[in-house]
C-alpha cells in the first residue's frame, strides 16, 4: 500500500493535467503487451504500417518491461496542457544519474541489455538519439491521433472537476479508479509495495492518460505526487471524434465537412467515413473529394478501396497540440 499524506494545503492545490510524453510512452507498452492491443486495434491497425520503418531500437528496450517505465521517461508535466516538444526537453535534460536508475529499476537483477548498454555506459553521448526515436515515433503514431486523445483526456477532467465541485475530494477519488481511496488527511494507493509519502505541501497532480490501463504514481521528493488513471471513456475513443461543434474549422468549411475532418486522425475509407457520420457514401465521397482538393486530406489506393488521412495542415485546423 502507497500512503500519500495531505495537509490543507496539498488538498488546496490538487490540480489536472495531460501529458502527451505519457501518452506516447504508455502506448509503446502496449506495443508490447498483446492483451492490451485488442482495446487499441483500430489504432494498431493504421499506425503500424508508419512505425515499422522507423528505428526505435532503444524506445523499444525501455518500454518492454511488464510492470514499468523508467521515470525519466515518465516525468510529470509541469503545467496544465503542455506540449509534447515542452516534455520532450525534459527527456533530453534528464541526467546520466537519472537515466542509469531508470534502466536499473528495469533490469532488477539482471545484467543490462544489449540494446540499453550504450545509453547505460555513456548517456550523455546517446541521449540524443533516443529524444529523436521519441520524436519520430510521436510524429508517426501519436501526432496524428493527439486531437482525438486530447478531446477525451479534456472531457475526462471534466467530469473529474464536476465531481469534485459537486461531491468533494472523496466524490473526486472515489470515482477516479477502484485502487485509489481518500481516508480522513491520507490517499491510499493499493500497490503491491509499502512507502508513505509525507507531508509535501505540493499539492498533488492527477494525469488521466488513454493507453495506460492501471493507476501509477510517481513520487519524486522535489515534485508533487503524481497519480496516472486511465481516462473515462477509453473504450469508445477509436470510435468517436473531437466534438468540432461550434469551432472556428465549423465556421471554415461547415459542420459536416469539420465533423468528417474530426474522424480521419486514421486512414478511413468512403464507406467508413459514411458510416460514421451518418450519410450516403457518395454525399460523402464529394465531401471528401473537396477536403482532398483543399489540402486538408490525403487519398491512396489500398487493395479496392480509397482510404482517406487528414493531413497536417488539417490537423492544425483542428486546434493546438
Amino acid at each position: 500500500m502507497i500512503e500519500i499524506r495531505l495537509s490543507g494545503t496539498d488538498l488546496s492545490l490538487i490540480r489536472f493535467a495531460r501529458s502527451p510524453l505519457e501518452e506516447t510512452v504508455h502506448s509503446l507498452a502496449v506495443l508490447h503487451n498483446p492483451r492490451r492491443r485488442a482495446l487499441h486495434r483500430p489504432w494498431l491497425d493504421a499506425m503500424l504500417g508508419h512505425i515499422r520503418p522507423l528505428d526505435l531500437d532503444l524506445l523499444f528496450a525501455l518500454t518492454s518491461a511488464p510492470h514499468a517505465l523508467p521515470d525519466f521517461l515518465c516525468t510529470p508535466p509541469t503545467r496544465a496542457a503542455p506540449t509534447f516538444e515542452e516534455e520532450l526537453d525534459t527527456v533530453r535534460a534528464a541526467t546520466s544519474e537519472q537515466v542509469r536508475a531508470g534502466i536499473d529499476e528495469l533490469r532488477g537483477s539482471s545484467p543490462v541489455s544489449p540494446a540499453l548498454r550504450p545509453l547505460y555506459d555513456d548517456a550523455t553521448g546517446h541521449l540524443a538519439r533516443l529524444v529523436d526515436q521519441l520524436a519520430a515515433y510521436w510524429r508517426a503514431a501519436l501526432h496524428p491521433v493527439w486531437p482525438r486523445l486530447r478531446s477525451l483526456l479534456d472531457a475526462d477532467i471534466a467530469h473529474r472537476a464536476h465531481c469534485l465541485t459537486t461531491g468533494g475530494l472523496t466524490a473526486l477519488f472515489d470515482d477516479l479508479h477502484p485502487d485509489l481511496g481518500y481516508r480522513g488527511d491520507s490517499l491510499h494507493v493499493r500497490k503491491p509495495l509499502r512507502y508513505q509519502r509525507p507531508v509535501t505541501n505540493q499539492g498533488v497532480l492527477l494525469v488521466p492518460t488513454v493507453f495506460g490501463q492501471r493507476l501509477s504514481v510517481l513520487y519524486d521528493e522535489n515534485r508533487a505526487p503524481a497519480i496516472g488513471y486511465p481516462a473515462r471513456g477509453t473504450g469508445e475513443v477509436w470510435t468517436s471524434a473531437p466534438d468540432t461543434d461550434g469551432t472556428p474549422l465549423e465556421e471554415l468549411v461547415g459542420r459536416t465537412r469539420a465533423r468528417i475532418l474530426a474522424h480521419l486522425d486514421m486512414p478511413l475509407s468512403t464507406t467508413s467515413v459514411a458510416a460514421l457520420v451518418a450519410m450516403t457514401p457518395p454525399t460523402a465521397n464529394h465531401h471528401l473529394a473537396v477536403l482532398r482538393r483543399c489540402r486538408l486530406v490525403t487519398s491512396r489506393r489500398s487493395g479496392r478501396e480509397v482510404l482517406y488521412q487528414r493531413t497536417d495542415l488539417g490537423t492544425s485546423l483542428l486546434g493546438p497540440p
